[in-house]
């Protein structure tokens, strides 16, 4: 899904050192926002996570991950819609893809469609120009922000409150 939302949560979150916004899932090199906004590149908006294992599990990064979007939704995350905005998930390892799978194995009887996740081996990943980088937290009175993330993050300190930062 969109980035802007992905970063902004995953920024919140006890254990993770960074997370970055940009694209990956395609072979065009270092492509730009508008060209990855109309849809013909290939790749996706994605969020690049980097975090502290002994603070913070995959699986409950994945939880977050699976709670803040629409999984079963094919090329499409509310509003936004193009394969740009398809539910992916890079692994690194063997390992990675175990959970991963266990995961979506776990939460598919939360859902009435299938889960339709993307699984791909990590990928050339190109960070998005600055302005995208710590969006929410550079913008949160444009209205995205205020009608999207916002409320996002209200619930997710509901619901994950021993998680957040």
């Amino acid at each position: 899904g969109c980035f802007w939302c992905v970063e902004a949560v995953f920024e919140s979150i006890k254990g993770v050192e960074n997370a970055v916004a940009g694209y990956s899932g395609s072979d065009v090199i270092n492509p730009t926002y508008k060209e990855v906004c109309k849809g013909e590149t290939g790749h996706a908006e994605v969020v690049q996570v980097y975090f502290d294992s002994h603070q913070i599990s995959l699986t409950e990064l994945l939880e977050v991950f699976f709670h803040i979007h629409d999984p079963t939704t094919p090329n499409r995350q509310g509003a936004d819609v193009g394969s740009q905005y398809r539910s992916i998930i890079f692994y690194n390892s063997l390992e990675q893809l175990n959970i991963i799978v266990s995961v979506i194995d776990n939460l598919q009887t939360q859902y009435e469609n299938s889960i339709v996740t993307e699984l791909r081996e990590s990928a050339i990943f190109y960070p998005a120009d600055l302005s995208h980088q710590d969006f929410y937290q550079n913008n949160k009175n444009i209205g995205y922000c205020r009608a999207v993330i916002t409320p996002k993050l209200k619930i997710l300190k509901n619901e994950y409150q021993l998680i957040l930062k």
